[in-house]
């Protein structure tokens, strides 16, 4: 008899076989809910409302330093890297990074893994420490949105919540900020700082190995609690998925994707990332999230050092072997 699993997570190529039900994880029948991110993580964190869901890996993090409601899987449905995600108003006189320092910054939340990295990168190689930015928070695109996961910051750190019935996009567009990081592209926006950012990105990876992760694939604790194998279980079907995908993704006779010369864009990839360059498990992805941890800690959002190994269930660290 199988045991019954909703999980929720967005629709990428790399989980496809899982929601098409070509890989099917031993001992479960999946319901797979395609969501926007936001939409899950928002009902993930605050209702705890599925057995298994993509998940903020900031959030996962942090709700792990305090009542650890969730169990982490070595899955990460979302990488990338994210130079390309600081954008300025048309006319800003911010020419290099640098000039962020003591500038008014948007956030739709201080938490968002995607923030974290940014401050990150911007802290450790240009010269803009996360102290010296005063960060304004809120939605996007629709007023009022908060952080999902209660934060509590050390002092020194400045954040404020944007006025009532304005949006990020309309603060950057009207000057009410200097500058804004987001995971998604805002409306309005003048240029992105780093412009083109490929060539920033490519360098950024040849000198640290880092190709960020920002998504990660947890279970609710009493799910685990109550059956543990279905960590091993799931974190295998994703890896089944996860190779059908990459068997197939620059097929010349027949491409999958509306893009003409993928070929090349794939041959690119491997060229500097390697031939596997989207791996699951915890130990080819350890220098990225202890990068990632020490991002968390020096910025106030965790309040003891993580280490990688704490992030997931013991199932899927170790495999039998005959």
């Amino acid at each position: 008899m199988s045991i019954s699993i909703t999980l929720a997570c967005d629709r990428y190529d790399r989980t496809e076989a899982l929601r098409d039900g070509r890989v099917r994880p031993a001992g479960i029948d999946l319901t797979y809910l395609p969501q926007q991110v936001e939409e899950t993580f928002f009902r993930m964190a605050r209702f705890r409302e599925f057995d298994a869901a993509e998940m903020s890996l900031s959030s996962y993090v942090i709700s792990l330093t305090r009542d650890a409601p969730f169990v982490g899987l070595p899955v990460f449905p979302s990488r990338m890297f994210r130079h390309s995600g600081i954008y300025l108003p048309a006319g800003s006189g911010i020419t290099k990074p640098s000039d962020l320092a003591g500038r008014r910054v948007g956030l739709a939340e201080y938490q968002l893994t995607a923030n974290v990295w940014i401050r990150g990168l911007l802290a450790d190689e240009h010269d803009v420490p996360v102290e010296s930015v005063t960060y304004v928070t809120g939605g996007l695109h629709t007023p009022g949105r908060v952080e999902k996961v209660p934060i509590t910051l050390p002092p020194g750190i400045r954040v404020e919540p944007l006025g009532a019935g304005r949006t990020l996009s309309e603060a950057l567009a009207g000057g009410e900020i200097d500058a804004l990081y987001s995971p998604r592209t805002p409306a309005g926006f003048g240029r992105r700082l780093f412009e083109p950012s490929r060539p920033v990105e490519e360098d950024y990876y040849r000198r640290t190995g880092i190709f960020p992760i920002m998504h990660v694939v947890v279970l609710r604790r009493d799910v685990y609690e109550r059956h543990r194998w279905l960590a091993r279980s799931l974190y295998d079907a994703f890896e089944q998925a996860r190779a059908l995908c990459v068997a197939g993704i620059d097929e010349s006779a027949a491409p999958r994707y509306m893009l003409p010369w993928l070929h090349d864009e794939v041959a690119r990839t491997r060229a500097l990332l390697g031939d596997d360059w989207w791996p699951y498990g915890l130990e080819r992805n350890r220098r990225v999230l202890q990068k990632f941890l020490d991002h968390l800690h020096d910025q106030g959002l965790v309040h003891r050092r993580v280490r990688p190994e704490e992030l997931f269930a013991a199932e899927t660290l170790e495999s039998a072997i005959v």
